[in-house]
């Protein structure tokens, strides 16, 4: 799944070339995509409207529909994917089918989704399971949907007395599961949330109640650290994953413990990077390093 720098950089690169661009057409081939059941209303409604600049709430890619009162909002979830064409370029942002070359190749039969812009440029949607949605909503629904989401990290929020706080809520809680909420905090994955937690020396199992300051100060300062050069790096990829401009993202040389089950680790070099499940994720470690 794209998590926070992932999908930073997709927000980021459809705003070079989406903006204030009319829509001429849009075509939907999977309705059930479209949470709300209104897919015909959406293609309706949609017909001339511009885009404004694309945000970002947690993993969440919020649209504002220019002259509007009017959001659309767009999850990726495990497989989605966008991809921008037109006649002289083409970028793409979340995970492809296949390979990178294959999925650039659209439409194809994972292509859902389809917008045209009066530019000549077109939105495709990929989804090969078909988890993530599209949904339209006025400004009372988009706030209370924000309302949902917990702090954003790289946000002036984003402080290490909020950060204290969420932890303070759940003491009894593994560390693991609090970083993952995303009503506590937005946007963090199981890629980054197994990295942060080896930079910062602490183990996924820990108990929130028994991690001293410097721990918790570290987690702040590795959390920041981390994804400040995730969206530098243009995110993590892996076989499947294609970054904003169709290309593979650079942080996956960074990465120390994630997909390295078994493998020595490259921080203290005597232990072996241990996997589990936790939360229902696979969970990487080093038994030695992490306490």
């Amino acid at each position: 799944m794209p998590e926070l720098p992932e999908v930073e950089t997709i927000r980021r690169s459809l705003n070079r070339y989406v903006p204030q661009i009319a829509v001429t057409k849009v075509l939907i081939h999977k309705p059930k995509l479209i949470h709300g059941g209104k897919a015909r209303a959406m293609q309706f409604f949609l017909k001339g409207k511009k885009f404004g600049i694309i945000e970002r709430r947690g993993k969440l890619l919020i649209w504002p529909i220019a002259n509007s009162s009017q959001y659309l909002l767009t999850h990726l979830k495990m497989t989605g994917q966008f991809i921008y064409k037109d006649k002289n370029k083409i970028i793409a942002g979340g995970h492809s089918e296949k390979n990178s070359d294959d999925a650039l190749v659209v439409p194809n039969k994972y292509t859902h989704i389809e917008i045209y812009l009066k530019n000549g440029g077109i939105i495709y949607y990929n989804d090969m399971r078909q988890f993530g949605y599209f949904k339209l909503v006025n400004q009372k629904q988009l706030a209370k949907v924000v309302q949902k989401f917990g702090i954003e990290p790289l946000t002036k929020g984003f402080t290490i007395n909020n950060f204290f706080q969420v932890l303070q809520t759940k003491k009894k809680s593994k560390i693991k599961q609090i970083l993952l909420d995303q009503t506590k905090i937005a946007g963090l994955g199981n890629i980054y949330v197994d990295e942060i937690l080896h930079a910062a020396r602490v183990r996924p199992t820990r108990r929130v109640g028994r991690l001293n300051l410097v721990e918790k100060k570290t987690l702040y300062q590795k959390i920041t650290a981390i994804l400040k050069r995730a969206v530098k790096e243009r995110g993590t990829t892996f076989s499947d994953y294609l970054d904003a401009d169709g290309n593979k993202g650079n942080y996956i040389k960074y990465l120390r413990v994630y997909g390295r089950a078994g493998e020595p680790c490259l921080t203290c070099k005597v232990g072996k990077i241990k996997k589990i499940k936790l939360v229902g994720r696979g969970t990487h470690y080093c038994p030695n390093c992490q306490k």
